[in-house]
């Protein structure tokens, strides 16, 4: 084995041929492009709607007694099941007894710091969101489990989440109306058999939510209230009032606090992963992550390493996403050279609260306030500032059309009015059906002197979602052995596009609980040992910026917040709701020159690229989506669901395919890209 520096460089210029790929690929004639910027080198691979179900990803696994001989395929990973408690407490058993010798290997150091800094657990989750919590509850049968999570545990894109979960659980809806809406929202860019499985086992996964303690609203016949959003068909929507995610991270979290085989390690920010090279694969051990409170990298060992580290909405300047939201777990995943996908197509949420229109003016906000999808859904009208209302000059369904149309429609009044914001309209509804539908709401805009049972919502559209991500198969495994995904990280296929309302949480639901059985696999028969784990300690880590003086620090800090400022102007000006390949190129020209200036800036005021910092590190992450969002877009050359190209305006049938970036041979031009103990093994 040697270990993988696992970079994806800088190359300055985009070029696109055709190349024939090989037959590993999965792939057979595709369009290549090598992506410029920090994403890249990338090979830039449109391939077949099911074309990333044909990679070969993990081995052949055969356990002794426990488990049967299975195989695995990218996207269809088949294993024995692991129901009964029986079989449960024997796989924990065997598990156990791997975990004490590999703990043994961890405490053979004279050095007691470096012993609390090196920890190891079976499972190892990044992110404490709805599918690293799901993930974790299930896993813990079986083993030890962590939970990083950078901020507080209850700070994820889960506890925004307004609307609710999607799923048939109406006698007059079907599953195949589901799939079909979802299709059509995903610009029929969707995996169609991503889709149906996730659609027919949604029910399951909502019981499960409730058997956990999570309260849905109920109707007068005490059974759950179902709402209907922009895009469905029928009334789907299990919803609690309009703080869905708030309970459902709420009942998560109390069922995880109790478990005793879950530990989590608050304001922990993940760094990069731990990952060796064996043979054509390579395999994640763990990850370095940043104890933000003690200005200390802890390395994090496992046998099995679940990414659920949500979206990236930072990467623009209005978003409805928490802080936290920085495109970490795609840029980590990049960097060790995992499959990522679809990363054009960014979801901007046509209704956020627009505090420029509000009678009394907030304070700075760190993200936008949602104006979830469901009052549009109870009847909500948009109207312009005129108080004309305009979307049915748009699209037939009107205020119900999918989010990427409303969207484009409202980007396109203001645009055409130079106004800055819109009105939604739910006063003409009884004002008992607001409050009980919308408190959440009602309240936040009353505290700024607006009462939305009389007066219309200031909205304007703020970046909400990110459809594309890690690539992943069925069973949420990524092309990386030892490394699963869930979640908003994750392009499964589901999304195509556009993304559905409120299917969100529900894939986030359907991957945790498929991961499980393949972790639990991977984990009884992992090469993880004595051996790798005395490898891993000894690597060199990554460092905090002791050395740099205070004020040279400020400096770092100030630059860096600067420079992540611009950034997010650039992809707002050049990479918005409506984009053109001469945009997209000057936008890729000044995300160079930023990162440039940036590295060279930190350099000179003592900053060493072994160092870590939470800010430089989000600022590093942000970078690489940035690119990826770029390059990704510059490839597909037609508009299509969340992605529209004034100079691609129309549909084009040939270019309906997934956009599958591929890491390419490292070039080393970019400190920020690395993988930081690889530059620190390099600086020895």
């Amino acid at each position: 084995m040697v270990l993988v520096g696992g970079q994806l460089t800088s190359v300055r210029e985009m070029a696109s041929s055709a190349v024939l790929a090989s037959a590993n690929s999965g792939v057979a004639a595709t369009s290549f492009a090598s992506a410029a910027g920090n994403g890249g080198p990338l090979a830039a691979f449109k391939a077949g709607a099911h074309s990333f179900t044909k990679l070969p990803i993990l081995p052949n696994i055969a356990f002794g007694e426990v488990f049967v001989p299975m195989s695995y395929n990218f996207g269809n990973c088949s294993s024995a099941k692991i129901n009964g408690r029986d079989r449960k407490n024997e796989i924990r058993k065997f598990i156990a007894a791997s975990h004490r010798s590999i703990q043994e290997e961890v405490k053979l150091s004279d050095d007691k710091e470096d012993e609390e800094l090196t920890k190891y657990f079976d499972f190892l989750v990044i992110g404490s969101g709805i599918a690293g919590l799901r993930y974790a509850l299930e896993v813990a049968k079986y083993g030890s489990v962590a939970i990083l999570t950078k901020s507080e545990p209850h700070e994820s894109n889960t506890v925004y989440a307004q609307g609710g979960v999607s799923a048939v659980l109406d006698p007059a809806d079907s599953v195949e109306s589901h799939i079909r809406d979802t299709i059509v929202a995903g610009a029929f860019l969707c995996d169609e058999e991503t889709v149906e499985v996730v659609c027919r086992e949604g029910p399951e996964r909502v019981k499960e939510l409730m058997a956990w303690g999570a309260l849905f609203d109920q109707s007068e016949d005490g059974q759950l209230h179902l709402a209907r959003e922009g895009g469905h068909s029928h009334h789907r929507i299990v919803h609690a009032a309009d703080m869905t995610g708030r309970e459902i991270e709420r009942a998560l979290l109390t069922s995880v606090s109790q478990n005793p085989d879950i530990v989590i390690f608050k304001h922990h920010a993940a760094v990069d992963l731990l990952t060796l090279q064996d043979g054509e694969n390579v395999v994640c051990y763990g990850v370095d992550a940043l104890d933000t409170q003690k200005d200390k990298v802890v390395r994090y060992l496992a046998g099995v390493t679940m990414l659920a580290s949500g979206g990236a909405g930072h990467v623009y300047p209005t978003t409805t996403n928490p802080l936290v939201a920085t495109g970490d777990g795609v840029a980590l995943a990049q960097r060790s050279r995992a499959v990522v996908s679809n990363m054009e197509f960014v979801q901007f949420h046509p209704t956020a609260l627009a505090d420029e229109g509000l009678p009394i003016k907030p304070a700075k906000r760190d993200n936008a306030f949602l104006i979830t999808e469901a009052v549009r859904g109870a009847g909500g009208i948009l109207y312009n500032q005129s108080m004309e209302r305009f979307m049915p000059l748009y699209d037939s369904r009107a205020e119900l059309a999918p989010r990427d149309v409303v969207a484009r429609s409202i980007d396109d009044q203001l645009k055409k009015r130079g106004e800055k914001f819109v009105y939604l309209d739910i006063s003409h509804k009884p004002t008992k059906e607001i409050m009980s539908h919308f408190p959440n709401i009602a309240a936040e805009c009353l505290k700024y002197g607006l009462d939305i049972t009389k007066q219309p919502i200031p909205v304007v559209p703020a970046a909400h979602y990110m459809c594309g991500g890690v690539q992943t198969g069925l069973k949420g495994e990524t092309s990386i052995k030892g490394l699963f995904a869930a979640g908003e990280v994750t392009c499964t296929g589901l999304h195509g596009a556009n993304r559905l309302a409120s299917n969100s949480l529900l894939e986030a639901l359907v991957f945790a609980e498929r991961a499980v059985e393949p972790s639990v696999a991977y984990a009884l028969q992992s090469n993880i040992g004595r051996e790798e784990v005395k490898q891993a300690k000894e690597w060199p880590r990554p460092i905090a910026p002791s050395a740099v003086k205070h004020v040279q620090m400020d400096e770092i800090l100030r630059i860096t917040f600067l420079k992540r400022k611009r950034l997010q102007q650039v992809m707002w000006d050049y990479v918005g709701i409506v984009r053109s390949t001469e945009r997209l190129k000057r936008a890729q020209a000044e995300l160079r020159e930023l990162e440039c200036e940036w590295e060279a800036q930190l350099l000179r005021n003592g900053w060493a690229p072994t160092m870590v910092s939470l800010e430089v590190c989000e600022m590093r992450n942000l970078i690489s989506v940035a690119y990826l969002i770029v390059n990704s877009a510059l490839t597909r050359q037609e508009s299509r669901g969340l992605h529209f190209t004034t100079s691609f305006p129309e549909l084009v049938e040939s270019e309906r395919i997934p956009t599958i970036l591929f890491p390419t041979a490292p070039i080393t031009n970019s400190w920020s890209s690395q993988v930081v103990h690889r530059l620190a093994i390099e600086s020895q």
